[in-house]
């Protein structure tokens, strides 16, 4: 009887044994069969325990059981290490151990055999399919177990079933593992993925494709495909099929050349681009539809593009050096600047900037934006005087690739940047009549094409303008159309030139004077009265942009820590260029002598301009001609720039 010492071998009946593996465990599967399978061990062998363990992961010293029978009731859960034990040798060695008898006085450590006084033990490894050790099967007794082949063929068997069962249930967790993943990639996969039978009809859609198509998977499911593409490309998609199928080798999948148009049935028509492929499961033949919605990914690679250019735009904004920072005034004029955009900020009315050159007309535009609900979107800059007239469409608009020569790829134009911001377009009474009419209709309509494009972009974008020109008299001369003048001038705002601000030049000098010290590591000069007696004297034609280079050059120059205005301002200091002397009246110029009269007027307004030709104090301003006009003058009199006092 289990549990009682007895000395002698004792005779195992065979057919009983068989059938105890057979019938015992025939009905089971998983734990239950393992509990089933030990159970029948122990008492087709007559032992006092049998138990089956499979190795822990990572440890394979350390042993799990999966059914533990000891006397006459199972022992759970249990585990233990098989260091001391007659597991040891079976486990390391890999290789069935026979003790017959005195196994503790062999293993006096041994936590099954010695409680019990176990006295014999018999155990087997067991191997997975690639051969690496799963686990292992054992039976101990009180009794000595003989030394019998047939007892061992037994044992074997049973420890073939044990293994079989494993196994089984390694490849069902395994494969319950892949399936998982299969469903999970599937499931989150970015394309929408279809699978029909051989009939043609929906087995599975994945999120993705229940996005795509506006529809449940569940209720679509044994639907037919035409309800799903549409007939034309169900019709179109089974031709293919038909073909993939005809195809030997290992050739299973195809691009549909083209793509079509999928229009399910009470959800929106799209075009989509897709492959096909077709694959046999339980003998039958499926096919998936990989498809991607075109609209979507156009859209969102122009938001893509978008973003990248507003970024790129911005980090050149934050790059850029932006002037003397807050507005200092404290004459009436500048006073009554600053309360009109107080006033004006906050509304989405168009704002055009008058003022010479210098008076701050960018920084005016800055501080209305800021001050604006759009504040947190981007504030973009367009010099319309500084960029060629053949492009200056697709730097408003963009262009699409192949628009015009030279258009490698797609571009965003400058106001679908500004999109939810404002627009600031600098030198407005530059641009072309041509562009004139298209900037109107962006005012009225917020519509525009891209240049080559036939698709209209619709924008929300407050235009802030910014001239020293006389539009009134350019609208007379018809150099700028009447009707986009008075849709730019909703809110006229004249910022007053310096020499109109006497009570603010002084202060102005003081704060450029203290940062441009410390820019250039200079100590911080102190005016003298004299200083700003020739501060206030001076017309500053250049206003504040000439105020700042004449305190730059200032402290470059000096050499007692003093400023001396007096040798700094134009026509005193040294280098500075002088204007052509007037032909005595009545005298009559040859054409070599006008010639000689024009190059050295254009290279006096250019030094003045520190060599730059558009823009905002450029040469071409001083000469009051276009930026296009002087370039063309200067390659005929065969003016470069070069090295020299006038040049920066």
């Amino acid at each position: 009887m289990p549990g009682e010492a007895v000395a002698g071998a004792r005779r195992i009946d065979e057919d009983a044994a068989l059938r105890a593996i057979v019938e015992g465990t025939a009905s089971e599967t998983g734990r239950a069969f393992y509990r089933a399978l030990v159970r029948n061990l122990a008492a087709a062998f007559d032992t006092y325990g049998a138990w089956l363990t499979e190795v822990e992961e990572g440890a394979p010293g350390r042993l799990r059981a999966l059914a533990f029978w000891l006397g006459d009731r199972f022992v759970e859960p249990f585990e233990y290490d098989v260091a001391g034990t007659p597991c040891e040798t079976t486990v390391r060695e890999g290789r069935l151990v026979h003790i017959p008898d005195r196994v503790v006085e062999l293993y006096p450590d041994d936590p099954i055999s010695f409680p019990q006084r176990v006295v014999s033990y018999l155990g087997i490894p067991l191997f997975g399919a690639e051969g690496h050790l799963i686990g292992h099967l054992a039976v101990v007794d009180v009794r000595p177990i003989r030394d019998d082949k047939r007892l061992l063929t037994l044992f074997e068997l049973f420890a073939s079933r044990a293994v079989a069962e494993m196994r089984r249930l390694r490849l069902e967790g395994e494969l319950r593992e892949r399936q998982e993943k299969l469903a999970g990639l599937i499931g989150s996969a970015l394309d929408a993925i279809v699978e029909v039978d051989a009939a043609w009809r929906i087995t599975l859609l994945n999120a993705a494709a229940e996005k795509a198509f506006g529809v449940s998977g569940a209720a679509f499911q044994g639907a037919p495909i035409d309800r799903l593409l549409g007939e034309p490309a169900a019709h179109q998609v089974r031709g293919l099929a038909e073909a993939l199928a005809h195809r030997g080798g290992a050739e299973r999948s195809l691009w549909i050349p083209g793509g079509f148009v999928a229009q399910p049935e009470g959800g929106r028509s799209f075009p989509a681009e897709a492959t096909l492929s077709r694959f046999e499961a339980g003998q039958r033949s499926y096919f998936t539809l990989i498809l991607r919605d075109v609209d979507a990914r156009v859209e969102a690679e122009r938001t893509i593009q978008s973003l990248a250019a507003t970024t790129a735009y911005l980090r050149e904004q934050i790059a850029e050096v932006r002037g003397f920072g807050d507005v200092v005034a404290r004459s009436p004029a500048m006073l009554a600047a600053l309360n009109a955009v107080t006033q004006v900020a906050a509304t989405s009315a168009s704002v055009l900037i008058l003022g010479e050159t210098g008076t701050g007309k960018e920084l005016f535009a800055r501080a209305i934006h800021e001050r604006s609900p759009r504040r947190d979107r981007p504030l973009v800059k367009v010099n319309c005087a500084a960029i060629p007239a053949t492009l200056i469409e697709s730097e408003f608009f963009g262009h699409e690739r192949g628009a015009f020569t030279g258009a490698t790829h797609r571009r965003e134009g400058r106001f679908a940047l500004a999109d939810g911001g404002t627009m600031f377009l600098d030198e407005v009474g530059d641009l072309p009549l041509a562009l004139q009419g298209k900037l109107l209709r962006v005012l009225q309509e917020g519509e525009f094409e891209p240049v080559g494009g036939s698709r209209t972009r619709r924008v929300d974008v407050r235009v802030i303008a910014a001239t020293n020109r006389d539009l009134d008299q350019a609208v007379r001369a018809g150099e700028f159309r009447a009707d986009l003048y008075y849709r730019l001038g909703v809110f006229p705002l004249r910022l007053p030139p310096l020499r109109e601000r006497e009570d603010d030049v002084v202060v102005l000098a003081e704060a450029l004077a203290t940062r441009l010290a410390r820019s250039l590591g200079r100590a911080v000069p102190a005016l003298r009265p004299e200083d700003v007696a020739a501060l206030r004297a001076y017309p500053w034609p250049g206003n504040v942009r000439e105020l700042r280079n004449v305190l730059e050059r200032a402290l470059i120059t000096s050499t007692d820590g003093l400023l001396h205005l007096d040798r700094s301002l134009p026509g005193d200091h040294p280098g500075a260029p002088a204007a052509p002397a007037p032909p005595p009246a009545g005298e009559i110029l040859s054409e070599d002598a006008l010639r000689r009269l024009e190059r050295d007027n254009m290279l006096a307004a250019l030094a003045r301009a520190g060599w730059r030709v558009g823009g905002e104090g450029g040469a071409a301003e001083l000469l009051g001609v276009r930026p296009s006009t002087l370039k063309s003058r200067m390659k005929a009199l065969a003016i470069a720039r070069r090295p020299g006092p006038g040049a920066p």
